[in-house]
């Protein structure tokens, strides 16, 4: 009799999507971890970057510091596997990377003064490292954005919904793909040359 009873409820359970949530959810954490070591990849390659940059432009203080100040408060934040359960952390996760993205891209637009600085090797090899990570947290984030997608779908379709609220699956938090768009958005870049100063009026 308990067999057949844990056979029915084994049934139920298929029936009402405890399965599908099992899968997405653990699809999510595969995802999650994949955004995470992409976004790790690019921080290690951001002090090089940095001092790289700084031999040949050192001048250029506020936009250093700028990408150290955003790769410090990305670092600040705990990406724990439970960060993905709260929308609020998320957010700031979320915001802290897009100001990442966006210092990275004003350090690069700098870049583009030093022809020194861009015919360097080293420099040469860290900005196609940069531009092949940045593609493969593209891909890592669509790739979590979908996995999200549908388990969210799953949370909130019925009968489902009664399996998740029975045990506990909630909605999860999600990359707002416009807004970091905007917030890495590269700033617009002036190359016009300074007006000359008139000359003086000669003197009578």
């Amino acid at each position: 009799m308990r067999t057949l009873w844990i056979a029915l409820l084994a049934l139920l359970l298929s029936g009402c999507g405890y399965n599908t949530l099992q899968t997405t959810d653990e699809q999510i954490k595969a995802s999650w971890s994949e955004v995470l070591n992409q976004y790790q990849r690019r921080a290690d390659l951001i002090p090089n970057l940095v001092n790289t940059v700084k031999g040949y432009a050192a001048q250029e203080q506020a936009v250093l510091l700028g990408v150290t100040e955003a790769r410090a408060k990305v670092g600040s934040i705990q990406a724990t596997p439970e960060l993905i359960n709260d929308a609020q952390a998320f957010a700031k996760f979320q915001a802290a990377q897009g100001q990442l993205t966006s210092a990275l891209s004003r350090l690069l637009v700098v870049s583009e003064n030093y022809p020194q600085l861009k015919s360097d090797a080293n420099f040469r090899d860290l900005q196609a490292q940069l531009e092949g990570t940045e593609n493969r947290i593209t891909v890592a984030r669509n790739r979590y954005i979908k996995a999200v997608q549908e388990y969210n779908v799953t949370v909130r379709s019925f009968p489902s919904n009664l399996t998740a609220m029975l045990f506990g699956y909630s909605v999860k938090p999600n990359f707002t793909v416009e807004n970091e768009k905007e917030i890495s958005r590269p700033p617009a870049v002036s190359f016009d040359a300074p007006k000359a100063t008139p000359p003086a009026a000669p003197a009578k």
